[in-house]
């Protein structure tokens, strides 16, 4: 969808992830993880790292309900941040239906652009989910 397959995160390894030093949660659907988020925290500013849904669970508010958990268990954050492919237009309307602004656009590497969002610390609701 972005353009390119030459991203770090989809290159991650079991152990990779372990020792990535993110917070991370999950979305279970009928007892098996469907969606997942990370972040990490660094004095008031929590910065998203990963969201990712199956793609047989697309459109079904898994995202958006993984960013308000996120949000809504984010004490003490003054913002949060998070970044995703520009041409990844579901992301983006995603990011600006929950309130975050786009702050500025960069290339990444050869044809691949990232926008990046910023949100002042909103409550938000949170669904039935696991942290690990």
């Amino acid at each position: 969808m972005i353009g390119s397959f030459d991203i770090p995160p989809l290159k991650d390894t079991a152990d990779t992830l372990r020792r990535c030093g993110e917070t991370f949660c999950g979305f279970f659907a009928e007892g098996r993880l469907v969606g997942a988020i990370s972040y990490r925290r660094e004095g008031g500013v929590l910065d998203i790292h990963r969201l990712v849904v199956n793609t047989d669970h697309f459109r079904k508010g898994i995202a958006r309900a993984l960013v308000e958990h996120v949000e809504k268990n984010a004490a003490t954050v003054d913002r949060i941040v998070v970044s995703t492919g520009t041409k990844n237009g579901p992301a983006r309307h995603l990011y600006r239906s929950l309130g975050f602004e786009e702050t500025r656009e960069a290339e990444v590497a050869a044809g691949l652009r990232i926008t990046f969002f910023k949100n002042p610390y909103p409550p938000a609701t949170s669904r039935g989910f696991r942290q690990w």
